[in-house]
């Protein structure tokens, strides 16, 4: 799998921003100083938001889902062939019609991984992700790809990357959720890169989905208590409707389509969906999956208030 190109759609978001930095580091085992994989880091404005020089295997290149126009610039833009893609969905219902489109020009393009970052609550054939993933498996079944699909749980970068629980934590001292009781294994963003990694890269196709989760399982109420720690003052939880949550994530923009189905999401965690964990980082990446503990204490400066 050396000498060629990947691809990292999203590629600045936050998963992408991670497996870039993971892969920019990788060197050939034949040569040490050279690097095994050229990275091409798609976005919407094709640079990077650093003000650091990038690594000499990452090249920024302009990708947008909804402008076809640009599904060719990593293709023509890439020093070597692209061989392994790193799929990451526009934030739309209907984005498996884009998506199924977009593997099917990179095939064209003699592009034969496709890894997806779908989602633990989608299941294969469900809606948006799960019917990429169902066409992934159906082409790989077929011998026509390789493929994986990623299904991690929610992200403990969530508190510090959401506004929405960035401004409640600061200014209120509060995280907003319809989860009830319900406990999630949250799991760091870090950890999801570490396993999409190993996908786009070992020598062997994964041919599999990973459902990737944290270690451990946490209420909202429970982690509200770990950030009082980590903060040195009180966070309390407090437990929306379902209905209370929609019309929170559409004061900060979010569609009102979009925002009933996230309500949702709060609503089967509530019901035990995500009480689970597994070895799946371990399993692939050979290393412990980070804590949330651990996560907060090293994102504590995002919510701080100025007046401790």
């Amino acid at each position: 799998m050396s000498s060629h190109a990947i691809l990292v759609l999203g590629g600045t978001g936050t998963v992408g921003s991670r497996i870039v930095r993971q892969l920019s580091s990788y060197h050939s085992t034949a040569d040490s100083s050279s690097p095994s994989y050229h990275v091409l880091v798609a976005s919407r404005t094709g640079s990077s938001s650093s003000s650091l020089d990038q690594p000499q295997n990452v090249q920024h290149v302009t990708f947008d889902w909804y402008n076809q126009d640009t599904w060719s610039n990593p293709f023509s833009a890439s020093p070597v062939p692209i061989r392994s893609v790193y799929l990451i969905a526009p934030p739309s219902l209907d984005a498996d019609r884009i998506m199924t489109s977009f593997v099917d020009f990179a095939r064209e393009r003699a592009a034969r991984r496709f890894v997806l970052q779908s989602a633990s609550s989608i299941e294969p054939g469900g809606p948006a992700m799960g019917k990429v993933h169902s066409y992934l498996r159906e082409l790989g079944s077929r011998g026509e790809l390789q493929w994986a699909v990623l299904r991690p749980t929610w992200f403990q970068q969530n508190f510090a990357d959401q506004p929405s629980h960035v401004k409640s934590i600061k200014e209120e001292s509060k995280i907003y959720s319809a989860t009830g009781e319900g406990k999630i294994p949250w799991v760091s963003a870090d950890d999801i890169a570490a396993v999409a990694v190993r996908a786009l890269t070992n020598e062997v196709p994964p041919n599999t989905e990973y459902l990737v989760l944290g270690p451990e399982l946490l209420s909202y109420d429970e982690t509200a208590g770990i950030l009082s720690d980590v903060l040195g003052r009180k966070i309390v939880h407090v437990d929306l409707t379902a209905d209370g949550l929609e019309q929170r994530h559409q004061s900060f923009g979010m569609p009102e389509n979009y925002s009933k189905m996230m309500s949702a999401m709060d609503t089967a965690i509530k019901f035990g969906f995500e009480n689970r964990t597994n070895d799946v980082i371990l399993a692939v990446t050979g290393s412990a999956p980070r804590k949330f503990r651990d996560y907060a204490l090293s994102a504590k400066e995002a919510w701080a208030t100025g007046k401790q």
